[in-house]
């Protein structure tokens, strides 16, 4: 078998949680590329139509799932292998938020930090508790977290922590389920989406934000479905408890730098 061979997912099973836009859309397209079939879940269906008909573009068949996916995990995961037979590899990419304002951590309602955590942290617990009671001849578990888990994130303050929580529980699970289950993470770092483009606002905005990372420009959902195929696949297979910024080089120590520059310029 060949190194390129070892990319190949051909015949294999994935879920793909919040997967109607963006990266998870990009995320689905990308495996059914590598050769998956693909469930997908989000709440509008129109939008995982759309999804579905790029997944069969690509060769892949596709399964919808229109729900919330808070406390369905285990209806998602029936479906998989009621449908394909198997379950090889779980994204939980589902996450963000239902409220765009921010604030300061301490000015957040407690309802509020709940929902994030419930959001972002516990659905992917419970999609891993899902994934790993069906994956009896092993595969893979991939929680999408956040550059914002790996540093201080001030006015994101309970989004951010549900994804530090998220990079804790990926190791541990690595080792609880290892050898039969790998379980890794990728953080993206600003990747273009819709949902990007309508916090965003402002014209300029985005390249303020590119001149933040050494590589000069912004990501795309396509940049973080190779890091996930790349982690589903045997190319990874000694891989596990890991986790993988995709962010162009901004690191939390190269944010923090060019926030002191920012800072300093303006007092000059």
């Amino acid at each position: 078998m060949s190194v390129l061979d070892n990319f190949k997912l051909s015949g294999k099973v994935a879920v793909v949680t919040g997967s109607g836009q963006g990266i998870g859309r990009g995320i689905a397209w990308g495996l059914a590329e590598a050769g998956c079939n693909v469930v997908i879940n989000a709440r509008r269906k129109q939008d995982l139509e759309f999804t579905a008909e790029g997944i069969e573009e690509r060769g892949g068949k596709a399964l919808i799932y229109d729900a919330d996916i808070r406390d369905n995990s285990e209806t998602l995961g029936d479906l998989a292998v009621d449908s394909f037979g198997s379950l090889d590899i779980w994204v939980n990419n589902v996450g963000g938020s239902d409220e765009k304002k921010t604030r300061t951590l301490i000015d957040t309602p407690d309802d509020t930090f709940r929902n994030q955590l419930e959001l972002n942290l516990t659905t992917a617990f419970q999609g891993a508790k899902a994934a790993a009671k069906r994956m009896s001849s092993g595969g893979a578990i991939i929680n999408i977290s956040s550059g914002a888990g790996m540093r201080g994130s001030p006015f994101t303050g309970p989004y951010a922590a549900a994804k530090a929580g998220m990079l804790n529980m990926t190791e541990t699970l690595a080792i609880e389920l290892a050898p039969k289950i790998r379980v890794n993470a990728v953080s993206p770092g600003p990747v273009v989406t819709e949902a990007f483009a309508e916090v965003l606002g402002a014209d300029g905005a985005e390249e303020e934000i590119a001149a933040t990372i050494p590589l000069g420009f912004l990501g795309t959902p396509d940049d973080i479905a190779a890091a996930v195929v790349f982690l589903a696949s045997p190319a990874s297979r000694w891989i596990t408890g890991r986790n993988l910024l995709v962010a162009g080089g901004r690191t939390h120590r190269a944010y923090q730098y060019q926030a002191r520059l920012e800072k300093d310029s303006n007092q000059d």
